[in-house]
């Protein structure tokens, strides 16, 4: 099973792992928020039935873009980082993106 995006600190250190047996050294904390956003990401363009706005990361945020280019939202961790967020509850960080994914959507 190879992991793309995961979901829980396990599932981390799996793909940490696969990446490694790849010849890529990748950090945990590289994984972690490339989950955070790809989690987002996927749960946006569920809501919306296709990738109609792009999330990016800016600093500790994530940015929301519509495609007019034009920022429609920000997404602020709950604790100092997504990864700190992660790192403590991967479920919750997970129902935090998803709540805010909808948020950002307008409910489209």
């Amino acid at each position: 099973m190879f992991i793309q995006v995961p979901t829980d600190m396990d599932e981390v250190q799996l793909r940490q792992l696969q990446l490694k047996q790849h010849g890529e050294n990748v950090t945990e904390d590289a994984i972690i928020r490339q989950a955070v956003l790809d989690i987002f990401q996927n749960v946006l363009d569920q809501i919306e039935d296709g990738h109609y706005d792009t999330a990016a990361w800016d600093g500790e945020q994530l940015t929301v873009t519509d495609i007019n280019g034009e920022q429609t939202a920000t997404v602020a961790p709950q604790g100092a980082t997504f990864i700190a967020d992660f790192r403590e509850n991967a479920d919750a960080t997970e129902d935090y993106l998803e709540q805010q994914a909808i948020k950002a959507s307008g409910a489209r």
